[in-house]
């Protein structure tokens, strides 16, 4: 299977089957610090149902949705006061919400309430996602900032999300300037909108993001909103053959038999898109075969 940017899915199973009465995956504790390692993974695991959309995955055991996204203490720095910056974080949370938990915006619709939190000011942050909302291009593509699903192909089952990550915040380069960053993988069961629950598979966003916030007094910047100065993704199952056009197209197993595509094949070592041992910049930039989903 392909996979736009850095990782495919290596692939999924029919839906069916339930509960066989194991007990229940403990949830992990909150992700403080980059982890030293990728999950375990299992030679033989489980396949996902309708049911239990999550079995065999890493992200069984991870947070539901919002509840995944937890900010750190604030206090105060680089001149701003602590009031300040936990303003600035909860702009940051409520953003990653809305941009990739969103019932709404999963299903690719308009995302004002994202997008209502970053600068106006910004032509290359703001601007950028709003032209590339308008007419998707490889350098103005939505998908670098919000999880958006073709509403004609695919849908996020039971709107279900499993999150993990962590948000950290310091001092930028001089007063004034306070530096958000976000690290969060976001792992979505989807099925296909014309066959219904026939085929489950996974998608695996991961995204690392920093915001600033800017003295008005010291920055031309509209006061209270976010500048994004990085961000980065990578999306596991998603078609690498597919021209830009705003959206995320999971691909399943249904849709490669008979029906070989080499035109944008993955190549080189698999990725594990489960692993946040790693920056984003230490993995593959290209279509790369993955481990699991």
């Amino acid at each position: 299977m392909l996979v736009a940017l850095s990782l495919t899915v290596s692939g999924c199973a029919l839906l069916g089957g339930g509960s066989d009465g194991r007990p229940a995956a403990a949830p992990l504790p909150p992700e403080t610090a980059r982890p030293s390692s990728a999950p375990p993974e299992e030679i033989f695991p489980d396949a996902p149902t309708v049911k239990e959309p999550f079995r065999g995955s890493p992200a069984l055991r991870w947070a539901d949705g919002a509840a995944g996204i937890e900010v750190p203490e604030a206090k105060a720095v680089g001149g701003f006061s602590q009031k300040q910056v936990t303003q600035a974080l909860a702009a940051v949370r409520e953003l990653l919400v809305e941009a990739n938990i969103k019932p709404a915006t999963l299903r690719g619709e308009h995302p004002k309430a994202a997008l209502d939190l970053l600068d106006p000011l910004q032509k290359d942050g703001r601007g950028l996602m709003e032209s590339g909302l308008r007419k998707p291009t490889k350098d103005a593509d939505p998908v670098m900032l919000f999880s958006r699903f073709d509403p004609t192909e695919t849908r996020v089952l039971r709107d279900l999300v499993k999150t993990r990550g962590r948000i950290t915040y310091e001092k930028g380069e001089t007063d004034g300037e306070l530096l958000i960053r976000a690290d969060f993988s976001f792992v979505y069961p989807v099925v296909k909108v014309k066959t219904g629950n026939r085929e489950v598979d996974r998608s695996v966003i991961r995204r690392e993001l920093t915001f600033a916030l800017y003295d008005p007094e010291e920055y031309e910047t509209t006061p209270g909103k976010l500048f994004m100065v990085e961000w980065a993704m990578s999306s596991g199952n998603d078609d690498c053959a597919r021209s830009v056009d705003g959206f995320l197209h999971p691909t399943f197993p249904s849709d490669r038999i008979g029906q070989p595509d080499t035109s944008a094949a993955p190549s080189g070592e698999a990725v594990d898109p489960y692993d946040r041992s790693k920056s984003l910049d230490d993995m593959p930039q290209e279509c790369a075969e993955t481990t699991r989903s």
